[in-house]
């Protein structure tokens, strides 16, 4: 069995925008992309818009390991984002973790 915090972490995080708030919820989105490219561990991290509902704006993520992915949670600006910002423009959200499954 490999080891659990070897394991690479896929994150797809989903969030809704409140009616009106789509652009401005991508351009804040926008703004963590760059430093969270730059952490430790961050293989992946792309954001995405449903064609069928442009209100929901998803990231896919993927982590060298759950300790790279708690870190990258823990950074200031993804906790200002989840704590001040995603209030005024999110409708709802849904956070899931996933792990790769190779042939």
């Amino acid at each position: 069995m490999p080891n659990k915090n070897r394991i690479q972490v896929v994150c797809v995080a989903e969030f809704r925008a409140l009616d009106g708030k789509t652009e401005s919820l991508i351009e804040v989105l926008h703004s963590l992309m760059q430093p969270t490219h730059k952490e430790p561990g961050c293989i992946r991290y792309e954001l995405n818009q449903r064609v069928d509902d442009p209100r929901w704006v998803t990231f896919i993520e993927k982590w060298t390991d759950q300790k790279t992915f708690d870190e990258h949670c823990a950074m200031p600006y993804i906790a200002q984002f989840f704590n001040n910002q995603r209030p005024g423009l999110v409708e709802n959200f849904e956070v899931k973790l996933y792990r790769e499954i190779l042939p």
